[in-house]
């Protein structure tokens, strides 16, 4: 029935391939051969996909690794259908069980900026900043709690206040990136974007 609603036997092998392996880039030999069928036609799917979206393509060693798109629009609804995991798909990424207030409890973090996949119709270079001197294991266990309830994998960067600062006064690129698209602020303990906005 899901080869009937899908359009092809080839391309819900590949949805059940990829979205069981969220992060794993596989290359079109490999692919045939986990997936059982005929080069050209896996050849074909992965092309459309590609164009959908659902899936990107990179260039390593002379092959052609695919890997699924976690940023991809529909990408918790698809792993819902296809995953051997449960995935609760009935939330967005922004209501899904209040992951902003597990911020609040990260001893020493001073600035913490949502983007990417947790703001719907952002394109931010990172889905989360954090600006402090926060212990990397409790911002692991914060991280890995919210990718759980968002039912995707969270990319974060670290910065200290100073390189924070400084990197906003040079204009950087990654800065200007994050915050001249689309944002949330979490937590702002000095308001250091209030002062920016001021300026």
């Amino acid at each position: 029935m899901i080869d009937a609603l899908f359009g092809s036997k080839t391309r819900v092998k590949l949805l059940h391939l990829f979205l069981n392996n969220p992060g794993k880039s596989f290359y079109v030999r490999e692919i045939t051969r986990l997936i059982d069928e005929q080069i050209n036609s896996v050849r074909r799917e992965l092309a459309n996909m590609v164009t959908v979206g659902i899936v990107t393509s990179d260039n390593a060693n002379n092959k052609l690794y695919y890997t699924v798109d976690q940023r991809y629009e529909h990408y918790v609804p698809l792993r819902a259908i296809f995953s051997d995991e449960t995935v609760h798909s009935n939330q967005s990424t922004e209501s899904a069980g209040g992951w902003e207030s597990l911020f609040h409890d990260l001893a020493d973090a001073r600035l913490v900026v949502a983007s990417g996949v947790l703001v719907k119709g952002s394109m931010g270079p990172v889905d989360v900043l954090v600006v402090g001197d926060v212990a990397k294991a409790q911002l692991g266990k914060v991280v890995k709690e919210i990718e759980k309830r968002v039912g995707r994998e969270v990319n974060y960067s670290v910065l200290t206040q100073a390189e924070f600062y400084y990197r906003l006064s040079v204009r950087d690129k990654f800065i200007s990136q994050l915050l001249g698209g689309k944002y949330r602020i979490v937590v702002d303990t000095d308001g250091m974007l209030e002062k920016e906005k001021e300026k």
